[in-house]
């Protein structure tokens, strides 16, 4: 928790530095008077057709910065903003700066010490460390950083390090506070291989949800700065200039939410297979499955609504944040305060 800490105040710096950058700076203030001239343009016209004349407006939009090095035009078929507003970047502008830097090594340093601590749990207890909610959240926050940094290899998601970082110190501090419990043996009920493999595949599934999450966030963020610099106002959350558009953040998040999606439809199928196994009955409405069963339902619509009814923008993000709501809700009220055949909590 302390390096984990230490790599937060790091990620912080940094955005802290991308709000002084002075290039994205530029970068937005050339796109905003972009906007601003060619909403005159299409006013001039429109108050020409309206006296019954044919009119040709005389002011043309200036011509398009060059973007800085590295950078996407919102305009662009990858960049992809509505309406080509402004020229909100794709890539982040900042992304080789030395806090990032040193915040994600110690990231690495603490997944290291955080992987060590789970093994040696699971050592001590001579079993998998899944059987209570102490062990579960050890696992699922370790499973978040290793993910996070496995994603690097494919797509630079480290703007994403202070939520990442966050998180796992706030889900571990509470986790240590309020849900630690001794090692026991397991229960008869989890002495079986499908414990192995139905949490291991629901911790990678909530791992890639809360990647998904954090990219709805700023996505939402995103969007409400791009509709102020539309709007020809004053932008705030300077941090966010050197980061993806709306229409990146809002891809990203629903490539993560597809694959955690397939990884917590296997959870939902394992759990059933188990259920058979353990009780003799696939299906029994304990609160555990209907509250697994309503995740699914949750990213099922988000995944289906975007991909075939066109909900894009905030009401994609909405969903989407509503969704991993639910997956919080399912792990802590519904751990400590249902009872059922799946009361695993160990407290």
């Amino acid at each position: 928790m302390i390096v984990y800490s230490i790599a937060f105040v790091f990620y912080v710096v940094d955005l802290a530095n991308r709000s002084g950058d002075r290039a994205a700076a530029l970068n937005e203030a050339a796109g905003s008077i972009g906007a601003t001239r060619a909403a005159t343009v299409r006013s001039a016209s429109a108050e020409g057709a309206s006296g019954g004349a044919t009119a040709t407006a005389t002011l043309a939009p200036a011509p398009a910065a060059d973007p800085a090095p590295g950078r996407i035009p919102s305009g662009s078929a990858i960049g992809g903003a509505r309406g080509g507003a402004s020229a909100v970047d794709a890539a982040p502008a900042r992304s080789r700066s030395r806090s990032l830097r040193v915040g994600f090594s110690l990231t690495v340093l603490g997944f290291l010490l955080h992987m060590g601590a789970t093994i040696l749990r699971g050592i001590g207890a001579e079993r998998v460390p899944w059987a209570n909610m102490y062990e579960f959240a050890l696992t699922a926050t370790c499973a978040i950083v290793l993910v996070f940094l496995v994603v690097q290899v494919f797509v630079d998601l480290r703007f994403l390090g202070a939520l990442i970082t966050g998180l796992s110190v706030l889900f571990l501090g509470v986790t240590k506070i309020n849900f630690y419990v001794e090692i026991v043996p397991l229960q008869p009920a989890l002495d079986s291989y499908w414990l192995v493999i139905h949490i291991l595949v629901a911790v990678l599934a909530v791992a890639f949800l809360t990647l998904s999450f954090g990219l709805s966030v700023l996505q939402l963020l995103q969007t409400r700065r791009e509709n102020q610099l539309k709007d020809g106002g004053q932008a705030g959350m300077p941090w966010l200039r050197s980061m993806p558009d709306a229409v990146r953040l809002e891809d990203l998040a629903y490539r993560m939410a597809i694959i955690g999606f397939a990884f917590w439809t296997f959870t939902l199928i394992a759990g059933a297979i188990w259920a058979e196994r353990a009780w003799s009955r696939y299906w029994g409405w304990d609160t555990k499955e209907v509250w697994t069963f309503v995740i699914w339902v949750l990213y099922a619509g988000f995944i289906h609504a975007r991909a075939t009814r066109g909900w894009r923008g905030i009401r994609s993000a909405w969903l989407s944040i509503i969704a991993y709501t639910a997956v919080i809700f399912n792990f802590t009220i519904v751990n400590v305060f249902f009872k059922g055949l799946h009361a695993y909590s160990g407290l």
